[in-house]
């Protein structure tokens, strides 16, 4: 597997609006030159980029408009999760925690240079090393969804308390049942019957099938007995936080890392973070989390898919001039697991 290690312009995909939809709007730039090529950051770890995952956000953020560009300048590259091979290594990096050959993965901060490019810089809180017998197309997906999995659960558990995770069958609910799993808790899992199977084979402990039952209602019949609710849908079913004073113990909490951008759905997260008790609104601790960078978080991550507690499910691989059709894909939800996107060879 042979890298330039000097290279000095790259190919990547971007965009300068996404009014019409991202997969419409992002184009291949054979020469998108990042600034990171002439003079890497200090702290920064230049990456050829041989996989990336794709993750709600890709699309989400460049189509919120004149907001989205607040975050994130353009024109711009869209995609934050990556696996590759370390090109050059920034002076402030470690001597012994990268060289220039390993292959890593891990996840960048949304900005304009996104892992959709020839080449990316990381840094060290965002990269780790790609562990033996772990495949550089697996550990593309673990950046985001793996990292919000695990820090929507680990911090909030031990060893024999039940969890119920709400989207069992996606890219971070695949992660959350075998991590819940992995520190010894009970899961119960939403998802239709169609991916019940799957959820099962990660270790899903029961099933409720969205489609035919009243999530709500089934888990407020068992008490409360919950100690953690991971809500990776956001928007359905609506009255969940209500409902959970039902079905979460006292010290219980609730947590949230998906919602649509419908005037619906953010009034329904916003009321559950603002909305207080006596005027409806739920009395259970609630935590809105954003996904933060943990260089420990990832190798703890790779380590278990070696080890065999994780392993990565991918509902479709698209190579690199399929990029807006990996977003058009990405975008009719309801996956199995995650989206791949081969790199720039």
């Amino acid at each position: 597997m042979s890298v330039t290690t000097n290279p000095k312009a790259m190919r990547a995909w971007t965009y300068t609006s996404a009014s019409q939809g991202l997969e419409k709007s992002v184009k291949l730039v054979e020469d998108a030159s990042p600034p990171f090529l002439q003079e890497l950051p200090a702290d920064g770890i230049l990456v050829k980029v041989r996989y990336s995952a794709l993750n709600p956000a890709d699309h989400k953020i460049p189509e919120l408009g004149l907001l989205g560009r607040v975050i994130v300048s353009v024109p711009a590259t869209p995609g934050l999760d990556f696996a590759g091979v370390v090109v050059r290594i920034g002076d402030a990096i470690p001597d012994d925690a990268f060289l220039v050959g390993d292959q890593v993965f891990g996840r960048i901060a949304p900005g304009q240079h996104g892992t959709l490019g020839e080449y990316v810089c990381a840094r060290m809180d965002g990269c780790a090393v790609l562990p033996k017998g772990v495949s550089l197309e697996d550990a593309s997906c673990i950046g985001t969804a793996g990292q919000t999995a695990y820090q929507c659960i680990v911090p909030n558990v031990k060893e024999g308390d039940k969890v119920f995770i709400n989207g069992g069958s996606g890219g971070t609910g695949t992660f959350g049942i075998q991590i819940a799993k992995a520190v010894g808790c009970f899961v119960t899992v939403s998802c239709s019957a169609k991916n019940a199977d799957l959820c099962r084979s990660l270790g899903a402990d029961e099933i409720v099938d969205y489609t035919t039952e009243d999530v709500s209602q089934v888990l407020k019949s068992k008490g409360p007995v919950y100690k953690l609710v991971v809500d990776n849908v956001g928007s359905s079913p609506r009255d969940l936080f209500k409902a959970a004073d039902h079905f979460l113990l006292p010290d219980g909490k609730f947590v949230q890392i998906g919602a649509g951008l419908s005037f619906g759905d953010i009034t329904a997260t916003a009321s559950r973070m603002m909305l207080p008790t006596y005027l409806g609104g739920g009395k259970s601790q609630y935590q809105w989390v954003v996904t933060e960078n943990h260089h420990e978080h990832l190798e703890k991550l790779g380590n278990w898919m070696k080890e065999g507690k994780i392993k990565v499910i991918i509902d479709e691989v698209f190579e690199y001039a399929e990029v807006p059709k990996a977003v058009e894909f990405l975008k009719k939800g309801h996956l199995k697991g995650k989206i791949v996107v081969r790199g720039c060879t």
